[in-house]
């Protein structure tokens, strides 16, 4: 009798092992699933294509708009009506050609200056009133191919030396900026100040300069 309750005591006591481990087991793998699905949530990404030309401010920093506006801003109020260019074009009767020189970055924030030199260099040469000559870097390398063709093309094709047109005028400019800030609001002011130096005699035939301001509020600020 005993031996019969005994043995009946054991099995019952593994049946109920067996039940609390599946429910542990049930548990833990409910447990992970949750996890891995918050996770997922969390590092979940969208990706948009958008038009090159669409304003998209994120952050407030610098950004390609405001490059791309001041470039195109400064160079037409350069190009238009304006004494120096219409002085060139009836004394010499051809278009100035003019190079970009270096335009510093004063203000804080890391700014990719050769993308705003490139931004004027398109504009330059789309308004159709300058010729612009490339940057010592890039002469360089036209160089190589020039002394490259005197051995390997053909007399018709080659490109002849001493035919390079030198720069009438450098532009050069220096962009600032002042951040003003206070609590979850900040005002951000860019300023792009531009020369336009004529080669021979260092002097400044052309200034201007423009302007960029945002005001910028940050949502759920806590001081």
């Amino acid at each position: 009798m005993e031996s019969k309750l005994f043995h009946e005591f054991k099995s019952r006591r593994r049946i109920l092992s067996r039940g609390m481990i599946t429910r542990l087991t049930a548990v833990i793998l409910t447990t992970l699933f949750a996890c891995l699905v918050i996770v997922g949530c969390g590092s979940s990404k969208s990706i948009k294509r958008v038009d090159s030309d669409t304003v998209i401010d994120v952050s407030g920093n610098w950004n390609d708009t405001d490059s791309q506006q001041m470039a195109s801003t400064l160079v037409n109020e350069m190009t238009t009506g304006t004494a120096w260019i219409e002085n060139y074009v009836q004394s010499e009767g051809d278009r100035p050609a003019l190079i970009v020189g270096t335009i510093d970055n004063k203000t804080p924030e890391h700014i990719p200056m050769k993308t705003l030199i490139a931004d004027f260099e398109k504009e330059f040469i789309n308004s159709g009133r300058v010729k612009v000559v490339a940057s010592p870097e890039e002469r360089e390398q036209v160089r190589t191919e020039r002394a490259d063709q005197q051995q390997h093309s053909a007399t018709e094709y080659m490109a002849r030396w001493g035919r390079e047109r030198g720069a009438d005028y450098m532009f050069l400019g220096e962009l600032n900026a002042i951040f003003d800030m206070e609590g979850g609001e900040e005002v951000k002011y860019y300023q792009l100040d531009c020369y336009l130096v004529d080669l021979e005699d260092n002097t400044k035939v052309w200034v201007g300069d423009d302007r960029i301001k945002k005001h910028i509020k940050r949502s759920g600020y806590k001081p």
